[in-house]
Formats: structure tokens, C-alpha cells, sequence
């Protein structure tokens, strides 16, 4: 490429970064004077039709930056189709408003990895100082075909609903061959750092969209993805794979599967490596089973998460924390979310629920005989969930294991809108919020609101069984059929607790139920229960002196 061209390049780019606005201009374009050179793909033969081969073009350009020092490798407008791109330290891709690259659809342009789970369209390992930058567009080209449902599903527990009612049991795959390993990412990096994502859109990934293992000082901002709610399995946005140092923010991911998933380690990656140091920001998140989701295959850490002023909606599930693996989840702070959630097809995991908090041993999650030596279950400690609106249809649950109690958890200023939906033949749910297996559990400001159209099977807004250490302080809520004597909260084997500024709304039967021949040294202090026919009621099982009730309205007989 000549002088001439290369300047061109270099000033347009700039009179860009100047539309894009002061902050972007200043971040980008300081990094575009510190390159040598704009290397334009189609000097390097490129042609911006969709028909032709482009990598040869993408590699040559990207050879030609590294043999500079480092540059930025520019997609001008133009629809360009590629096999793997094999990125390079100090090369940055810019792809133009008006650039759009396709995955190639021939396989065997992706096959070429020793690990096939890394195949990709952009591909790295080892690498400092990459991005992929710009106004253009990334697309995998990825189509889906409908088929029975095979025995991988079999353990669905939806499945043998959806069997029974004799309704349809076909579900989603991609075209090709139902087995994910088969193909690519859209991104695959591992071992890198100071990576930055900025501006690109990324449609229709074959599997996940983004996969990162053991990158660290990573930028992702203003990004979109999307693939099919209704049909792309197993195509995840971002996985973030035991990273250390991850920004994600200003982003719309609207994908089939989890949007934002943490995870320590893929075996077949490398060695186990701790996920941390994490901050998701100002986000649109839509997918079909999870929005955000601490993975159950974490065998180390996932530790120091925070995730802020997002909204997520046309979702299945809201939060998911699992391990099975044995792993550990800790200092995890999540506000500031708005939520609309809803069921999707049966196959996919959810249930149009808020929050899902579960530790297993695997061979529990598999559903076989656990065996002497096997893992034990993991932790979750040390969490906060505060400022949250949830418009939902599914039970949240919260449930440790029997040998690995939660900890330290917080919920705060939390407000349900609970519905069912009668097209669901798979609707589970009971209870609006349950806990179970916590210790040191904090509720603070917890409202549930029961809404049309209603579900024959709901109960209790709080059910809290083998709880330690609980404060409830300040709650609204009703039970769904108070005409059932259904406690409005259900207490069962819970000690050491304080309950304080509840409020019984009209037309309340029974406002609590406490239950367990261990509960003792409960307190209930400051609750108006005017509003109750019943305000507690205690099992037989119960010791008279287990509990105390001080300044209630009306005052305690």
C-alpha cells in the first residue's frame, strides 16, 4: 500500500472517530497515531463480494501489520466471507460502518485446531494488544433445524410434561449435526491480555459467540450480539472462561442461550484458572434460558463479580449461581436490574424465574449413584442482591446442599409481579421466593405481588426451611390463595432469626407458619399483623418457647 493511501486511511479514520464523539475519539484515535500504518485488505486483494475468499486477503494484511510493529488491519465497506482469521499481537481490526464479514459455510475452513472446541472465525492464543473495533458488522450465518428430541435431553424435567400432555417433543439443533463441539465460535481467544471489543455487531454464532480463557485487562463496550430466542442452542454470547480483569458494558446481547456466562476452567482448555475481577455494566440482556450464569462447571473461583444498572428482558431465567463441580462462587454484588422474564420452549433450561441459587455434587447433577471419593459440593458465599424489579412466572429458588450451607447472603429492596401463563403445560412452580441450606441470610425490603392470570398450584410468597442466622426486616406480600390457609410465610427448621416491620395485607388468613422441631430463638419484633386473621400460627412440633413476639400490632395474646 502507498504512502498516499495509508494517509488517507489514517486521516478518514480520525474525521470517523470524530463523529463517534470526544471519548471514543480520544481512546481510539491515540491508539490509531501510535500505529504505524493502515493496512486496507483490499490492497491486499480482497474484493468486497460475498462469493469471493477473503482470508487470504485478512491474513496477508494482518501478516504485513506484524511485520510493521503492529498496525490496524481496515475492512472498508464491503461484504467479505472468511474461514479462521489467525489474529497477531499489536494488530487491530477496524471494521467500517458498511463492512460485513461472514463465517465462512464450509466446515472444513474452521477444522484446523488440535482442540476442536477452539475452532473460531477470529482465533488467538498468546497474544498482547489485539482488538476488533468499528461500526461493521460480524456474521456467522448459523441455521437451525427442527427434529425429535434425543436422549441428551432426557433429564429435563419439563420433558416428561410435555410428554404427557401429548404435546410435541421436536426441539432445535443446528443444521448439520446435533453435537456443539462440531463448531465454531465467532471469537475464540486464550492467553491473551489487553484485548479491547468495541462498536462491532455479531449476529448468528454456530456456538458461542465470544469464548475467553485465561485473558486478562479485557474491554468489551457498545457491542451487539444476537442470535434466534427461538432457535440457537447452544450459541451463548460471552463466556467468560477463568479470566482475570473483564469490563463488559453498553452492550445488547439477545442470544438462544445464556447471554454472560463465568466459568474456571474447560478441561479440554488448559489447566484450571480462578474467573475474577469482573464488571458487567449498563447492559440489554434477552436469552432464552439465562441471563447472567455462574456456571456449574467450575472446578476453582468465581470470585469478585459485579454486575450494575442492567436490564433484562424476553428472558427464561434472570440469575443463575450453580456449581457441581466443586467449585467456589464468592463477593458477588448485583443491583440496580429491572427484569421481564417468561417461559420459552421446553427444551430449554428455566422456568421463568429470577433467581437460581444450587449446589450439587456431580454426580447428583448427572442424576447417577454418587460413589465413595466422589467431589464434594462446592460454596457460594459473601453475596448481594439488591434494588432489583422483577415481572416474572417461575419460583426463585435459593438452596444450598445439606453439606455446603450458602452464606452471607443479601437481598434487598427486591419487588415481585408473579403470573402464570396457561399455554405452559410445564408450569412448575409453587412458592415466589424459597430458601433453603443458608447461613447468615439477610432480607431487607421484599415485596410479592400475586398477579392475573393466576396458577392453581402457587403458595407461599417466603417459604425459608434450614435457615441460620435470618433478618427479615421490612416485607409486603400476600399468599396466592389465602382462602387455602396458606401461609403467606412458611418457616421450617430456622433459628436464630429476627423478624421485624412486616406488614399483613387485607384479606390475609395466615400471615406465618413456623414449623420444625429444632426452630427456636425466633423474634418477632415491630410487625403489623392487624391485617391477619391468623398472624402465627405454630406447628405441633414446635416448643412454646421457641418463639418470642414483642410490639407486634395487635399485641400478642
Amino acid at each position: 500500500m502507498g504512502r498516499s493511501t495509508s494517509k488517507t486511511l489514517f486521516i478518514g479514520a480520525i474525521l470517523l472517530l470524530l463523529l463517534a464523539g470526544p471519548s471514543r475519539l480520544f481512546a481510539r484515535g491515540r491508539e490509531i497515531m501510535q500505529a504505524r500504518t493502515v493496512f486496507n485488505i483490499r490492497d491486499f486483494g480482497a474484493t468486497g463480494n460475498k462469493s469471493d475468499d477473503a482470508l487470504p486477503a485478512i491474513q496477508k494484511a494482518i501478516a504485513a501489520a506484524t511485520a510493521a510493529g503492529g498496525g490496524v488491519v481496515y475492512f472498508p465497506p464491503g461484504e467479505y466471507t472468511s474461514g479462521t482469521i489467525d489474529l497477531h499481537s499489536h494488530v487491530n481490526l477496524y471494521l467500517e460502518s458498511g463492512a460485513t464479514l461472514y463465517a465462512s459455510e464450509n466446515a472444513a475452513e474452521f477444522d484446523h485446531q488440535k482442540v476442536q472446541s477452539k475452532d473460531a472465525l477470529f482465533f488467538g492464543e498468546n497474544l498482547e494488544d489485539i482488538s476488533i473495533d468499528g461500526r461493521g458488522t460480524i456474521d456467522g450465518q448459523q441455521k437451525y433445524i427442527w427434529q425429535n428430541d434425543d436422549s441428551e435431553t432426557m433429564a429435563y424435567r419439563h420433558k416428561y410434561l410435555v410428554h404427557t400432555l401429548g404435546k410435541s417433543e421436536m426441539r432445535t439443533y443446528p443444521a448439520g449435526h446435533p453435537d456443539r463441539s462440531v463448531y465454531p465460535h465467532l471469537l475464540w481467544l486464550g492467553h491473551c491480555k489487553n484485548v479491547r471489543i468495541t462498536g462491532v455487531s455479531f449476529l448468528r454464532s454456530p456456538s458461542w459467540t465470544f469464548a475467553l480463557y485465561d485473558c486478562s485487562r479485557v474491554v468489551i463496550d457498545g457491542i451487539y450480539v444476537y442470535t434466534s430466542l427461538k432457535d440457537a442452542v447452544w450459541a451463548d454470547g460471552i463466556d467468560i472462561v477463568g479470566c482475570d480483569d473483564v469490563s463488559i458494558s453498553n452492550s445488547t446481547i439477545e442470544t438462544g442461550d445464556d447471554c454472560i456466562i463465568f466459568v474456571s476452567d474447560i478441561p479440554e482448555w488448559g489447566p484450571v484458572k480462578p474467573c475474577q475481577h469482573i464488571t458487567v455494566t449498563n447492559c440489554r440482556l434477552s436469552s432464552a434460558s439465562a441471563a447472567i450464569k455462574f456456571s456449574e462447571g467450575n472446578r476453582l473461583f468465581i470470585r469478585d463479580i459485579v454486575i450494575t444498572n442492567c436490564t433484562i428482558f424476553n428472558s427464561n431465567r434472570g440469575l443463575t449461581l450453580q456449581i457441581a463441580t466443586g467449585g467456589d462462587i464468592s463477593n458477588v454484588v448485583i443491583s440496580n436490574i429491572t427484569m421481564d422474564l417468561h417461559r420459552f420452549d421446553w427444551f430449554w433450561a428455566g422456568d421463568g424465574n429470577a433467581f437460581n441459587f444450587e449446589i450439587k455434587r456431580q454426580c447428583e447433577w448427572n442424576q447417577v449413584p454418587c460413589k465413595a471419593g466422589d467431589t464434594g459440593p462446592g460454596s457460594i458465599h459473601n453475596v448481594i442482591i439488591r434494588d432489583i424489579i422483577i415481572h416474572s412466572q417461575g419460583s426463585s429458588t435459593i438452596y444450598g446442599h445439606p453439606e455446603s450451607w450458602l452464606s452471607g447472603l443479601t437481598f434487598e429492596n427486591i419487588k415481585f409481579f408473579i403470573s402464570s401463563n396457561p399455554d405452559s403445560p410445564y408450569d412448575i412452580a409453587d412458592n415466589a421466593l424459597s430458601f433453603r441450606y443458608v447461613r447468615d441470610l439477610k432480607l431487607r425490603n421484599i415485596e410479592v405481588n400475586w398477579e392475573k392470570p393466576a396458577y392453581d398450584k402457587w403458595e407461599s410468597a417466603l417459604s425459608i426451611a434450614d435457615v441460620d442466622r435470618l433478618q427479615l426486616d421490612g416485607f409486603s406480600g400476600n399468599a396466592a390463595w389465602p382462602e387455602r390457609n396458606v401461609p403467606v410465610i412458611a418457616l421450617n427448621q430456622v433459628t436464630n432469626a429476627t423478624l421485624r416491620d412486616m406488614d399483613a395485607l387485607p384479606g390475609t388468613n395466615v400471615f406465618l407458619k413456623i414449623a420444625g422441631a429444632s426452630t427456636h430463638d425466633l423474634h418477632l419484633v415491630d410487625n403489623d399483623f392487624h391485617e391477619a386473621k391468623v398472624p402465627y400460627q405454630l406447628d405441633s412440633d414446635v416448643k412454646p418457647d421457641a418463639v418470642t413476639a414483642v410490639n407486634n400490632f395487635p399485641a400478642s395474646k
